[in-house]
This record gives C-alpha cells, sequence and structure tokens, in this order.
C-alpha cells in the first residue's frame, strides 16, 4: 500500500519527523504479514529453501520495526504533537506493533518446525489461516487509506476486515479438531508447536480488528 496518504489525517496537523517514522512502522508491520503467508505456502510445499528466505526477510523487518517504534517513542515524549493527536497516533501505533509482535511468534513457530512431517491437512489449513490474516491486513491498510482521504468509507474498510477474521476464526476452530485427529500421528510436542502456530494466528488478526475499531473511532471524530 502507498505510505502517501497514510496518517495523512494527522499529517493535516502538524507534519513532523514523528509522522513520517510512524508510517514506516505502520507499512512495516503490515508488510510481515505478507512475508510470512509465502512463508506458510512455501512450508506446506515443502520449499525449505524459500521458507527460510521469507523467514528472514520478516524477521529483519522486526528489527527495523523495534528500532522504528523506539524511535516514535522518543519522539512522541518530546511533545512535538499536540497532547490529543499525539495520544492517538501513540495508541494506534502500539496497536500496530502488538500485531507485528503476534506474527514474529508465528514465524517463530513455523522455524521452529522446518524439518518436520506434518499431515498435509494441517498444513493446508495453516495456509488457509495466514491468507485470511493476509486479507484482514490488506483491508487493514485500506482504513488507514480511507482514514486520511475519505474518512466516511472507513466503516466499509473495517466491515471487511472483521469478516476476514471471522473466517479466520472458523478456521482457528477446525485447526483445533485437526489437532484432535492427528495427535497420536504426529507427537505431543510437535502439536504444542502447532498450537502457538495457530494461536498466533489467531491472536494477530483479533488485533487486526481491533485496531481498525480504533481508525473507526477516529474517522468518527471527523465526520
Amino acid at each position: 500500500m502507498s505510505t502517501s496518504s497514510i496518517l495523512a489525517w494527522f499529517e493535516k496537523r502538524r507534519k513532523t519527523k514523528t509522522l513520517e517514522t510512524a508510517k514506516n512502522q505502520i507499512t512495516k508491520s503490515i508488510e510481515t504479514i505478507k512475508d510470512l503467508n509465502t512463508a506458510m505456502v512455501a512450508f506446506s510445499e515443502g520449499r525449505k529453501e524459500d521458507v527460510a528466505k521469507s523467514l528472514n526477510g520478516l524477521f529483519s523487518k522486526e528489527v527495523e520495526i523495534d528500532e522504528l517504534r523506539r524511535s516514535v517513542n522518543e519522539e512522541l515524549s518530546k511533545g512535538s504533537l499536540p497532547v490529543k493527536y499525539r495520544e492517538d497516533l501513540m495508541l494506534l501505533v502500539r496497536r500496530l506493533d502488538m500485531m507485528a509482535d503476534r506474527v514474529k511468534d508465528s514465524a517463530r513457530s513455523l522455524k521452529v518446525l522446518m524439518g518436520q512431517k506434518i499431515p498435509k491437512e494441517i498444513t493446508v489449513a495453516l495456509v488457509n489461516s495466514t491468507g485470511h490474516l493476509l486479507e484482514c491486513s490488506a483491508a487493514l491498510g485500506e482504513c488507514l487509506e480511507a482514514l486520511g482521504t475519505d474518512p466516511s468509507k472507513v466503516n466499509d474498510c473495517s466491515r471487511k476486515v472483521e469478516e476476514a477474521e471471522t473466517r479466520l476464526d472458523e478456521e482457528y476452530l477446525e485447526i483445533k479438531s485437526l489437532f484432535l485427529k492427528y495427535d497420536k500421528e504426529v507427537g505431543c510436542a510437535i502439536i504444542l508447536e502447532l498450537k502457538d502456530l495457530a494461536e498466533s494466528l489467531e491472536e494477530a488478526a483479533d488485533l487486526c480488528e481491533d485496531t481498525s475499531d480504533y481508525i473507526r473511532t477516529l474517522a468518527a471524530g471527523e465526520e
């Protein structure tokens, strides 16, 4: 998604280094989900080198996100924005940072599982889950774009986030049933790691939805 209009809503008040840094953090947080989805597809197809390449890209972005978060917090502490908008921006960035953390947790679990024999039915379900999470993040990006260009459209974009999150929730329940089905075949240790992976994906989607709800609140104040 374009970075030119992200947080234009905030930029109307005052353009600062803080906003530029926050835009980069937000963009990279959403991009990590693309890397995770690519890695999961490669994992399901047994392409270990491609899995490693995508995960390395994700972890590299996570390092940048951490650095950007520290920069944002430092700039916000200086009070270069009015208090109200500083708090709005801080809360928005914090939500996206939490989402990126859950994505990182998912990636770590996937890395641990590399080389393990996982039933195809489970890997397909995990690919579907990351696909739904990718839909969530794409719709969240649309929410951010709409906040900066047309706040009246934020509700529609937020609804897309909710729909994708609901699909992931349904897939999550299916995955849990598969854990019971393949428990003896796969073994307890692998099932526990798969459980952590699935839960992190579900939590990331929840944070996507929570962030879109917050953006909708911000947009409502502009209408």
